[in-house]
């Protein structure tokens, strides 16, 4: 299998580098960028299986590098994972809101980093035993060509949002937890912060539109979507 490629845009040459160094030893092949806006053009030419992105950056900050990801066709489905610091909550959530998978809050631990690289990376291998179709009203999700329809029209999914809507179709009318969202869908067993899930959630009801209602809160538990 050929090597991941992951590309980390971190202004702060000691955090990128110790994260440089501690994805390498695993394997993946590392490059470093220092702008936001060289940062995106070098996606742009050759796009990488992964970006490590800090939200403070020059040229183009982290959030407006994600809208312009998000918005072209040819990179809105690279996985995305934000550094940020404790006091950016607020920009954390919009970077959620905006497409990126998840985040990481400094200060960190580069183990820490390597295992959410590690999870994310699995979630788009598409290894597991899948269904060909999921349908329930107007939804339609093909599996096997990862598209999602709503009648007729085709609505863009992010790899996170496309897990997510999955698992909650095969599970319709049961309740799903946070803690199991976590888990199946991020591939996480640790207690990683469960608006995570709710941002991703209130996203993919906005692009279900009508069928939105379908996905139901559970007050103190989860989501359920019904069928």
């Amino acid at each position: 299998m050929a090597e991941k490629r992951i590309l980390i845009v971190e202004d702060e040459p000691a955090i990128a580098e110790v994260l440089e160094y501690n994805l390498a030893k695993e394997g993946y092949e590392v490059s470093i960028d220092y702008r936001g806006d060289t940062a995106l053009e070098a996606i742009r030419q050759n796009p990488p299986d992964l970006v490590i992105l800090d939200l403070m950056l020059p040229g183009l900050d982290g959030l407006e590098l994600t809208r312009f990801l998000k918005r072209d066709a040819r990179t809105s489905q690279i996985p995305l994972l934000m550094l940020t610091a404790k006091s950016e909550e607020v920009d954390r959530i919009v970077g959620l809101e905006l497409g990126a998978d998840d985040y990481i809050t400094k200060p960190f631990s580069p183990r820490e980093v390597v295992l959410r690289v590690k999870a994310v990376l699995r979630r788009g291998t598409g290894t597991e035993e899948q269904q060909e179709l999921l349908e329930i009203g107007d939804i339609r999700l093909d599996v096997a060509g990862h598209r999602l329809f709503l009648s007729e029209d085709e609505i863009p999914l992010t790899a996170t949002e496309f897990r997510l809507l999955r698992i909650l179709l095969e599970r319709r009318n049961r309740v799903q937890t946070r803690e199991s969202l976590l888990t199946d869908v991020w591939r996480y067993s640790e207690d990683v912060d469960s608006r995570t899930v709710d941002t991703h959630i209130r996203r993919l009801r906005r692009k279900l539109g009508p069928e939105a209602e379908r996905i139901e809160t559970v007050v103190g538990v989860g989501y359920r979507l019904r069928g």
